[in-house]
Formats: structure tokens, C-alpha cells, sequence
């Protein structure tokens, strides 16, 4: 009877805690857009449009294995330095680990990136801050290694 009742709990306190409030579902389906709508420009070579995810702000926060780039320009310059052409930059592909609602309009994304490449592949991880602009999401930070 013990171990019913043990089961019965388990079961109840997993489906309590697996659910997401439907608002933040919606959020993350959202924010999952902005990610897919990064990648698939990414894909096509079309590093302005893959920016256009990006906060255009001279406070956006970009953070990689060579430090610190502050600007949505800074970023840009530095993306299209990075990968000057179609086979720099390969196929990407996000997998998406983590949602954390830090505040109503804010999400910290936790995930892995991996780029197909003839000249060799690449992969890491990406922190990313995101946030709500109107009915808008843009990354606001980006921290990749």
C-alpha cells in the first residue's frame, strides 16, 4: 500500500513540476522562433538577417573565446570577419537545453550550437539573455564558446 501511495505521489509531483505555465510555453515557442529564424539565415549566408535577431543597441553584450564585443555594429563587424563567406560559415544547428524566466519579459537560453563545415567542424555551447520588445523578442547578451 506504502509503495502505491509512493508511486502515486511521484507521479503527481512529476506532472505538477513538468508543467510550464501556458503563458511561458508560449514565451519559449516564441523565443524557439527567434533561434530557428537565426539559424535557417545563417544557413542562406545572410549574416544581416541572422543579425536582425540581435538588439540593435550599442549595449548589446557579446561575449566569445576572444572577449568582450559591445554593439549590435561590433557584432556584426566581428561575425563578418569570423566567417567572410558561405564555407566559413557552414551549416548551423541549435540544440536548445534551458528556458530560465528571469522577469516577466526576460529569459536567459541555454543551448549547444554546431556548425557543419567542409573546413572542419565547430561546436560549443551559448548562453543568451532575451528579450521582449512590444510583441518582439531580440538577444540582448550572448555569451558563445
Amino acid at each position: 500500500m506504502r509503495f502505491l501511495l509512493l508511486l502515486t505521489w511521484l507521479g503527481l509531483s512529476t506532472a505538477v513540476f513538468a508543467q510550464k505555465p501556458a503563458s511561458q510555453s508560449k514565451e519559449i515557442t516564441q523565443i524557439s522562433a527567434l533561434l530557428t529564424i537565426q539559424s535557417t539565415a545563417w544557413n542562406k549566408g545572410d549574416i544581416n538577417t541572422f543579425m536582425d535577431t540581435y538588439w540593435k543597441s550599442d549595449s548589446l553584450l557579446f561575449i566569445n573565446k576572444t572577449g568582450i564585443t559591445y554593439g549590435w555594429q561590433g557584432a556584426l563587424d566581428r561575425y563578418k570577419k569570423a566567417y567572410p563567406d558561405a564555407t566559413a560559415m557552414g551549416k548551423l544547428d541549435f540544440k536548445l537545453l534551458e528556458f530560465k524566466q528571469l522577469a516577466p519579459d526576460i529569459f536567459f537560453v541555454v543551448g549547444k550550437w554546431h556548425l557543419t563545415r567542409k573546413i572542419g567542424d565547430l561546436e560549443g555551447h551559448f548562453s543568451l539573455v532575451v528579450k521582449r520588445f512590444g510583441t518582439t523578442w531580440k538577444i540582448i547578451a550572448d555569451h558563445s564558446s
